[in-house]
This record gives structure tokens, C-alpha cells and sequence, in this order.
């Protein structure tokens, strides 16, 4: 029996065929079907609406992946998040355009430890938005630090690191001026009161990572305890791994996570940041939970030179980024989908398992995999189609193309 007309919609329906379908963990020779921007069940298609597609396009070969969704990006092609204080939606939507070439289908703004002033001004600026033609969709901000510790903060600014007094939640909220929009909070568990905090953030939605920090693995399993699911950039800005005390590395094999809780960790994987041997020492200790990050700044995609980091003047030396005058690393100016390959190359991974990484492990990570970082029927219809060697041919966001490379064309 057909349905009614009012369950069945007059939007065209794509067939993208002749290519390889990342699906259920494994890549899959079967066609993609899309509708009203979602991800389409076929058999409902012919069996119910007894309808073909209305238009074909042939992927000559290609992979089709979800989406790439990065939750850790400073910013790019000249533009600082924390520093755009006066424009910041014309800088996020540069940002969100240029990051179509790198299959970049959604991301997470982030702000470095910042003056209360910057946030109060910035964060109301920042909207959560679908991704289209004008590029990647906004998933929320993502506020690293200004609660982290003094000894590993990194490339943050020691004048701008705050601890929690009294009322630790209250101290929060007056930093930031609000939470609206915000989806993950990094900072440093071994400061006091920073258990009322993650209890309070989680409580919220919001994810809380731990990162730029001095804790110990007690310390680092007692805030999982209390909601924290999330690590930024392991290995880097925490405590090294100590056989006696790995410190928050050790979350990744910790026999003290409750049943219910996964740990998510970020990576940075542009071959400047971590060896080669810590990611494949990280990926087979903890596989399922780990998620490539860019941690890109303003300097990614621009020539050498001085760029900036928040409140700090970065020197970009090749693909090296460092806070000037120093050998402190200040972020990245790698591409996504140049970190998917250098963490395939680097583990010997799978293709499925080095796409996940930067699709499905976000998604999860944020609670949003219901929706996105997959290409399961209903989900939004966000995907990259690659070449066999997993360089970016085209970028599609709800079902419609939004970046495609000069050479290729469907």
C-alpha cells in the first residue's frame, strides 16, 4: 500500500554510484542514496514509494566518508578566534569556507585561555549553525582553558590562567560570561574544586576535557568519575607517561572507568606534534576512542612568518609553529585530511579506521552520532568523497556539493 502523499516528499532523490561506501566500519561497493539532505534507505524508496532516482552521479571509484569533524581548530588563513574580538562571524565564516577543501563538514571554534573580556565579547558572537554552500556548520565553541595549570600550559599565556575560588562554578560563569553555544570545556582536574565544575558542565550537556595539566592518574579517573569524557591533544601539555604514575595517558587502559563511560582523547596527528610510535602506542592501547584533531591556528594556510595565538605572537617556521623567541609548539597548520594520512601511514591502520577517527569518534565523542559521523540511513547526508589514497576530491553537506577539486568533476 503507498503511503499518503503528506509522508512523501517531492525532493529529488540523488544516486551517487560507482563508489565505495565507508558503512558499518568497513568499506562497502554499494550506492549512496540522498533525499531533503538525509541519508536515504532504498528498499523503503522502491518498495514503498516505488520511485528510481531523479539524478545519477557517478563517483568514478570514489570512497564516499562522512563528513570530517574537527573539535579542536584555533582558527586559519589569518584568523584568530580569540583575537577576532570585533568581527569574529566574518572571520568563523572564512574559516568555515576555506575548510571545505579539507573535508571539513563541521567543526568546533576554540578559544585559548583568554582575558574574561575576550569571551564576554566573542562567545555571543558564535552561533551553532548548520553547515551549506557557505561552509562548514558550527557545532558549538570549544574553551581551552583559561583553568589549566601553570606548568603545562603550552602556548597559552601565564596572565591569563585563572583557579577556581569559592564558588569554583560561579568563578566559571564570570569568566565566560555564559555558556550558550558551548560544547566543550578543557581543563586541568587537579585543580581544586574542579570536580563541583565537570559535575556541573556535564550536568549541562557539555563535555569536559581534561588537558594542560599536571594530573596524576587518580586524579585524572576521579574526574572521569565526575563526568569527564574527553582528552586534549594526549601527550601533549600533560605529564609524560612514568611507568610508576602514567598520569592521564593512563585513562586510555584505566581499569577504574565506570562500564558506561568511554574516554575519548584527541590527537594531534601532523607529524610534528606526537611521534609516529606514540600514535600507534595510543591507537592500540585505546582505538575506539581516539579522534584526530588539527588544533590548527591563525598561520594554517598562509606563508611563514609571525602570526598569532590568542594573546600570543606565534613564528611559523615551515611547518612548525612556535610561540616567537622560544621552541614552545603553538598549535598546528596541518589539514585534516593531511592528518588522516599521516595517521593511516603512521599506525598502519585501516582506511575505515583512520576516517573514523576523524568522523565517528567526534560525532560520539559530542552525542551526536545519531546524526552525524556516519553514513547510516536518516543521518545527515555529510559526506567527502576521496581518492583511494584519501586525498579530498569533493566535499558534499546536506546532500549537496559545496566543494569539489578543479580536476574532478561528477
Amino acid at each position: 500500500m503507498m503511503p499518503s502523499n503528506k509522508s512523501v516528499s517531492a525532493a529529488p532523490v540523488s544516486q551517487f554510484t560507482n563508489c565505495w561506501i565507508l558503512k558499518n566500519h568497513k568499506l562497502q561497493r554499494e550506492d549512496l542514496w540522498v533525499r531533503d539532505g538525509k541519508i536515504l534507505n532504498p528498499e523503503k524508496l522502491f518498495f514503498d514509494e516505488k520511485r528510481p532516482a531523479d539524478i545519477q552521479l557517478d563517483c568514478k571509484g570514489s570512497i564516499l566518508a562522512p563528513g570530517f569533524i574537527d573539535v579542536q581548530i584555533n582558527g586559519g588563513f589569518g584568523v584568530d578566534f580569540a583575537m577576532a574580538t570585533d568581527n569574529v562571524g566574518a572571520g568563523i565564516s572564512l574559516v568555515s569556507q576555506k575548510i571545505l577543501s579539507h573535508g571539513v563538514t563541521s567543526f568546533c571554534p576554540t578559544l585559548v585561555s583568554s582575558p574574561s573580556s575576550v569571551y564576554h565579547k566573542v562567545l555571543p558572537q558564535i552561533c551553532i549553525k548548520n553547515g551549506g554552500p557557505d561552509g562548514a556548520g558550527i557545532l558549538g565553541v570549544h574553551l581551552e582553558g583559561p583553568f589549566i595549570s601553570k606548568e603545562k600550559r603550552g602556548a597559552h599565556p601565564e596572565q591569563c590562567l585563572l583557579t577556581f575560588e569559592k564558588d569554583a562554578f560561579q568563578d566559571l560563569l564570570a569568566t565566560y560570561g555564559s555558556l550558550e553555544g558551548v560544547c566543550i570545556v578543557t581543563l586541568a582536574p587537579e585543580l581544586k574544586r574542579s570536580s563541583e565544575v565537570i559535575q556541573e558542565l556535564t550536568k549541562r550537556g557539555i563535555r569536559v576535557s581534561l588537558g594542560h595539566s599536571m594530573a596524576n592518574l587518580s586524579q585524572a579517573e576521579e574526574a572521569v568519575r565526575q563526568g569527564a569524557t574527553f582528552i586534549t591533544h594526549l601527550f601533549n601539555a600533560m605529564l609524560p607517561f612514568h611507568h610508576r604514575d602514567p598520569g592521564i595517558v593512563g585513562l586510555l587502559t584505566s581499569d577504574q572507568i565506570p562500564p558506561t563511560q568511554q574516554v575519548f582523547y584527541g590527537m594531534i596527528s601532523d607529524g610534528i606534534h606526537t611521534n609516529p610510535a606514540a600514535l600507534r602506542i595510543a591507537h592500540r592501547a585505546h582505538p575506539k576512542g581516539l579522534v584526530l584533531v588539527t588544533d590548527a591556528i591563525a598561520a594554517t594556510g598562509l606563508a611563514p612568518g609571525r602570526h598569532t595565538l590568542g594573546q600570543q605572537v606565534v613564528e611559523m617556521d615551515g611547518l612548525n609553529s612556535y610561540i616567537a623567541g622560544t621552541k614552545i609548539l603553538s598549535g598546528s597548520t596541518a589539514r585534516m585530511d593531511t592528518c588522516i594520512r599521516h595517521f593511516k601511514d603512521a599506525t598502519g591502520c585501516s582506511a575505515e579506521t583512520a576516517l573514523e577517527a576523524a568522523s565517528l569518534h567526534p560525532a560520539q565523542m559530542l552525542g551526536i552520532e545519531a546524526r552525524k559521523g556516519t553514513l547510516d540511513y536518516d543521518s545527515d547526508a555529510d559526506f567527502v568523497l576521496l581518492d583511494d589514497r584519501l586525498h579530498v576530491r569533493a566535499t558534499y553537506i546536506a546532500g549537496q556539493q559545496v566543494w569539489r577539486q578543479s580536476s574532478f568533476v561528477l
